[in-house]
């Protein structure tokens, strides 16, 4: 589980660097940047989801006292 969520924070990363990458190399002329950015969002909500199901399927569990 700990590779999937943090091959999914460098995907999301990536997708960050890129979308960087493209807003200054097209100079507006493309929508690479926000397919880009599309991407990222779109990462970002299925790993909290996978996180969700993880938690509530009892995959991953919470350690020390809540508060």
């Amino acid at each position: 589980m700990t590779i999937l969520i943090v091959g999914f924070l460098v995907l999301i990363i990536a997708s960050l660097g890129s979308a960087l990458f493209y807003m200054f190399s097209d100079r507006g002329n493309s929508t690479r940047t926000v397919r880009a950015l599309t991407l990222r969002v779109g990462l970002s909500v299925l790993l909290f989801v996978l996180l969700m199901l993880a938690h509530f399927t009892g995959v991953i569990t919470l350690r020390g006292s809540a508060l």
